[in-house]
């Protein structure tokens, strides 16, 4: 009896003159309550193996149905190994199995390429690799009455109509994948899709495929050391920066075709050893929900308490030092938050051992200690304050590789790989506020205002809002209410971004906009809310009715609040805490927490997640060459209520 099945063969079976035996195939009589999966875990196979051979078989087919399946991989035309991996990062409750069922690949093969997996479960946010191997393509498969199987193969690409001008033919060599053969041809995966409605997530060596006639590149194979990656939807430079370490120039001289800019799909060459971050979105995660290893924290705080001065002080009552000695007085609201993060933790069931030290604010200090105490089995290192003192102390510390947290400086260090800045630099809240504002400025009048000091600001501001206006301060380095009314569009919303450290040009401007008709729909934007702002004639109130909106590292709690961290703090010390306190329990507990849901603290920043306390969040990602950066910050508007709303 003649019946037809349809299966699917790789594209160098298609070319391959071997014959084809009944020898190659063997049957199965289902079982109650067995499963497709199943069935492929007992032979070997996928369940794209077994449907391909059965087309129209369910998951759960029937009881006694009598299966034809494939002895090998081979016999369907699939190489044994993988051309190409995908990287799958781990959700909350996931299994080995729902995850092989979801890429259509066997537990073992996942097993095969992540051995670690052979000894442990699946850790939540850890990535892992899935074996993609060639998509086959449909061919009919005739039986005949002898049951000798004759192949009628579909070979070649399918030509389609496509807006990419001319097309040619591609040969696949071996090494090449769709990223790369997309890049050669300097177009997007969805453009290469469109002209090859056949092809599938791999590729196999002699396949031929539709593609432009003018390549961009010379190669589509990556060389040693080197991976694609897909441009995402809104993705800027600023973006690529966070996520992968990578500056625009240094980007640009790997991808030259990208100086014009990015766009969606755009297949970029980076180095491996970049923190490229291909997930469409940050997963914030609470780790108080994650805690697995159980032993005891030590961490060492060094911070400038400067007792030496109160001691040496003696015409005045230490309180009256604290009070004149600002760092000190920084350093114990500071440490007083740390108190309070090591109480949550322990708990939470943490054991922490708490070293504390007085660096008094010099290099030599933080050397002498250093050098003085065995800090080889230490977990983290919190501290010290001054840029010099932490390049010093993560210098010193770099041999053993414990990790050094600089909790208030963002400035620029240098090099050290187990150095960990909490604060994002200036350079990276002006990148994300520029980011921002190009993303939501169509249709808006954009009216920029800067003084001298902000030269660089205002050519990044011209350079990506090519449509602003200058309203320039006059001689006497203050506005007039015509200097702004000549920029205005009426019907609508102006957008003053104001770029200025000088109290006085930044109560002039405020000042103005507050005085003009509410119908401009004024809007006051700044890349840096500095001490200018907080001048006493600058009004809050005026701010709040410009809904003026900033870049910032850490948000504003409200005191209303009944957060567990504020109560507690209050209870203990008689007042709410304030920014330096909140900011040494947020660095703290979540330094306690990533240590106490991982091997260490290294394995904890390299997943890409994003944790978040009373004022402060952390995204850690290792730049190039170097340590780790805080990529999380916050983009802030004043409400009318004078309280702070998180936009961004």
């Amino acid at each position: 009896m003649k019946y037809v099945v349809y299966l699917v063969f790789a594209a160098m079976i298609l070319m391959n003159s071997d014959a084809i035996s009944q020898n190659d195939y063997r049957t199965h009589v289902v079982q109650k309550n067995e499963s497709i999966w199943k069935i492929a875990e007992q032979y070997g196979l996928t369940k794209a193996d077994i449907v391909k051979l059965n087309p129209n078989v369910s998951d759960k087919p029937a009881e006694n149905t009598v299966l034809v399946l494939p002895k090998s991989a081979k016999v369907l035309g699939i190489s044994s190994d993988p051309i190409d991996f995908k990287k799958h990062k781990v959700r909350r409750k996931e299994t080995l199995f729902g995850i092989a069922k979801k890429y259509e690949v066997s537990v073992e093969e996942i097993k095969r390429y992540n051995k670690e997996l052979y000894a442990r479960e699946l850790k939540k946010g850890e990535r892992i690799q899935i074996p993609v191997y060639a998509k086959p393509r449909v061919i009919q498969v005739v039986t005949s009455e002898n049951d000798k199987p004759v192949i009628v193969p579909k070979i070649g690409p399918t030509p389609v109509t496509t807006d990419l001008g001319k097309l040619t033919s591609h040969t696949v060599q071996p090494k090449e994948t769709r990223y790369g053969i997309a890049r050669m041809y300097g177009i997007t995966i969805a453009d290469l899709e469109k002209i090859n409605p056949q092809l599938g997530p791999g590729l196999t060596k002699g396949a031929i495929i539709n593609v432009p006639a003018e390549t961009v590149m010379e190669t589509a194979v990556t060389e040693e050391g080197f991976m694609f990656y897909e441009v995402q939807p809104k993705e800027g430079f600023f973006r690529l920066k966070v996520k992968t370490g990578l500056t625009e120039e240094e980007i640009v001289a790997l991808n030259p075709y990208a100086s014009e800019g990015l766009k969606e799909g755009m297949i970029l060459k980076i180095p491996k050893t970049a923190t490229a971050v291909v997930a469409d979105s940050t997963e914030v995660v609470n780790l108080e929900n994650s805690i697995v290893n159980q032993s005891t924290k030590r961490v060492a705080v060094l911070l400038p308490f400067r007792l030496n001065k109160a001691v040496t002080d003696t015409s005045n009552t230490s309180s009256y030092v604290i009070k004149k000695d600002k760092l000190m007085a920084l350093s114990l609201d500071f440490y007083s938050g740390v108190l309070m993060a090591t109480e949550f933790a322990k708990d939470k069931g943490i054991s922490i051992i708490l070293d504390v030290h007085d660096t008094e604010y010099s290099s030599a200090k933080v050397e002498q200690i250093l050098r003085q105490n065995d800090f080889e089995n230490f977990d983290a290192v919190i501290g010290p304050l001054g840029q010099k003192q932490v390049e010093k102390a993560a210098g010193l510390l770099k041999g053993g590789s414990v990790p050094v947290f600089s909790p208030l400086s963002n400035k620029e260090v240098k090099i050290s790989r187990n150095l960990f800045q909490t604060l994002p630099d200036d350079s990276m809240l002006e990148d994300a506020m520029i980011e921002y504002l190009k993303e939501q400025s169509t249709g808006k009048n954009i009216i920029v205002i800067t003084d001298g000091n902000h030269a660089a600001q205002k050519a990044k501001l011209m350079a990506a809002l090519p449509g602003a206006k200058m309203a320039k301060p006059r001689k006497e380095g203050f506005l007039y209410v015509q200097d702004i009314l000549d920029q205005i569009v009426v019907n609508k919303e102006n957008w003053v971004i104001l770029e200025s450290s000088d109290p006085i040009l930044v109560s002039n401007v405020v000042g103005v906009l507050n005085g003009l008709p509410i119908e401009h729909k004024l809007r006051l934007f700044s890349l840096d809310k500095n001490e200018a702002y907080d001048y006493h004639d600058v009004s809050n109130m005026h701010l709040a009715k410009l809904n003026f909106t900033f870049p910032s590292v850490n948000k504003n709690y409200n005191y209303k609040d009944r957060e567990p961290f504020l109560i507690s703090y209050k209870n203990k010390y008689g007042v709410l805490p304030n920014k330096y306190a909140v900011r040494g329990f947020d660095i703290t507990y979540d330094i306690l927490l990533r240590l106490a849901s991982s091997k260490d603290i290294y394995q904890a920043s390299d997943s890409d997640f994003e944790t978040e306390y009373i004022e402060n969040k952390f995204r850690y990602s290792k730049k190039f060459m170097s340590g780790y950066v805080n990529n999380a910050f916050y983009i802030i508007k004043y409400k009318e209520d004078l309280q702070f709303e998180v936009i961004r």
